[in-house]
């Protein structure tokens, strides 16, 4: 009787834990979508607080921090116009969630139209008000749909 007890305690704890990580992970991968929306919306206003301080991003171009990211998406220097969503995956190590897009990417650059396939990757932080992006990195594809 005491094992069975104990048995059913430990599935309880397992379900529980694994139903946490599932809406973690669920919740890390809308924050994502939003993201992506207000990256085309040109929104500033939503993306600065999402954006961590410390923050980094990663391009095919350069790599710079929040100030100079936020300011390139004000003032259309980089118009994410539409990142259509393929794969992802989040992987949550302690208070830190790591994020793969698999995407394709329609975007003005320079004044010009461009369409490329990347792997992106979103590491998100979790702090007392909530998840921060800490890091975004672009991956372009040599071979669209890999």
């Amino acid at each position: 009787m005491k094992k069975s007890i104990f048995g059913l305690l430990v599935l309880t704890l397992f379900v529980n834990k694994s139903f946490a990580q599932n809406t973690t992970e669920q919740e890390i991968i809308q924050l994502s979508k939003q993201k992506w929306e207000w990256m085309a919306d040109k929104n500033v206003d939503k993306l600065s607080p999402l954006f961590d301080d410390k923050s980094v991003f990663v391009h095919m171009g350069g790599s710079w921090g929040k100030t100079q990211e936020i300011n390139i998406i004000k003032s259309g220097g980089i118009h994410y116009k539409k990142a259509d969503i393929h794969e992802v995956s989040v992987n949550i190590i302690g208070n830190t969630a790591i994020l793969l897009n698999r995407i394709t990417l329609l975007a003005v650059v320079g004044g010009n139209e461009v369409t490329n396939p990347f792997i992106v990757t979103e590491v998100y932080v979790k702090e007392n008000d909530g998840w921060k992006l800490g890091s975004l990195s672009f991956t372009k594809l040599m071979v669209p749909g890999q």
